[in-house]
């Protein structure tokens, strides 16, 4: 079960329940947010609600991608209220990534970098076992509700930015309950889109790098997530394909499980606010800076899997 947010033809908010090519829209409900605070106060789980609000009513799900008018698929009415995070080095392999990105090359364990070190720890004790939470993982703030970009719609990176890549990865969505207990709404494709030109001139610059734009969308998945996804992250440039890459996430290809990223998260009491919503990416073990491309404006970023029916699709600006 997928759920999309768009405005409709006259620019008012909706909430669509994806069939193939098709949007199903919901009545009486403006927002995934919405709908949400209904099934608690009702005491239904969110399927439920879903479907006492379907309607008979289908609009094409190409249109609304063609017209530029899909929304994040949660949000909060005032953005404010929104974190959006991640963690890194959660991936088989994302730590090779980050050493190549760094141009690093260590192979005794001395000399190992702190990424590495850091990954190890995460493939030695990352899990959380009958409630026994593992090492922490890498952990970082991208900003609040105002850092988010709608799907197709341009990240544009600052003036003083020294370079914008996207990070292909998937993105859990949640809410705090009124108990101030986050409550997982579901997940959805996610562009944590990062300057990692800054990045390598030092580690320690890794905060500054993340304080930019992101994307996620444009569907929200309520099913549980997939052990095993196969994702496709591209970049277009003048039509053609500049640069693609396959990524493998879901807990199989991940060094820590879901409940250990999501307990030491929320562990903090400063991130269990009533009524916040919470957008935390998992991480990803590809990005084309490890490659040695550099994106310009115009590109568009494309990334896709098949757990997912529609791209989460960005082009690049940079202001003047």
């Amino acid at each position: 079960m997928k759920l999309i947010q768009f405005l409709t033809s006259n620019t008012t908010h909706a909430v669509g329940l994806v069939h193939q090519d098709s949007v199903r829209v919901l009545n009486e409900v403006s927002s995934v947010y919405q709908l949400a605070k209904l099934a608690w106060d009702n005491q239904h789980v969110l399927s439920e609600m879903i479907d006492r609000y379907t309607s008979e009513n289908k609009v094409s799900y190409q249109e609304i991608v063609e017209d530029k008018r899909l929304l994040p698929p949660l949000t909060h009415p005032d953005p404010y209220h929104t974190w959006v995070t991640g963690t890194g080095l959660t991936h088989l392999g994302s730590a090779t990534s980050r050493d190549d990105m760094h141009n690093i090359s260590q192979k005794e364990e001395s000399e190992m970098t702190d990424s590495m070190r850091m990954f190890e720890m995460g493939l030695k004790d990352g899990q959380m076992t009958n409630g026994n939470p593992g090492v922490q993982p890498e952990w970082f703030y991208k900003g609040n509700g105002l850092s988010v970009v709608a799907p197709e719609q341009s990240i544009a990176q600052p003036p003083f930015a020294l370079d914008g890549g996207e990070e292909p990865e998937i993105a859990g969505l949640y809410i705090i309950d009124d108990n101030g207990e986050p409550q997982r709404i579901g997940f959805s494709l996610g562009n944590e889109f990062s300057d990692h030109k800054m990045e390598k001139i030092n580690y320690l610059y890794l905060a500054h790098s993340k304080l930019r734009k992101c994307s996620y969308g444009p569907e929200l998945m309520l099913d549980d997530l997939p052990q095993k996804i196969k994702g496709n992250s591209k970049i277009i440039r003048d039509d053609k394909v500049l640069w693609e890459k396959e990524f493998l996430t879901g807990e199989e290809h991940m060094s820590h499980n879901l409940k250990n990223l999501e307990y030491h998260h929320f562990k903090y009491e400063l991130f269990r606010q009533p009524g916040d919503v919470h957008v935390h990416f998992f991480g990803t073990s590809v990005a084309s800076f490890a490659d040695q491309i550099e994106t310009q404006p115009g590109d568009t970023f494309k990334i896709s899997a098949d757990c997912f029916t529609h791209p989460l699709v960005n082009p690049l600006a940079v202001p003047s």
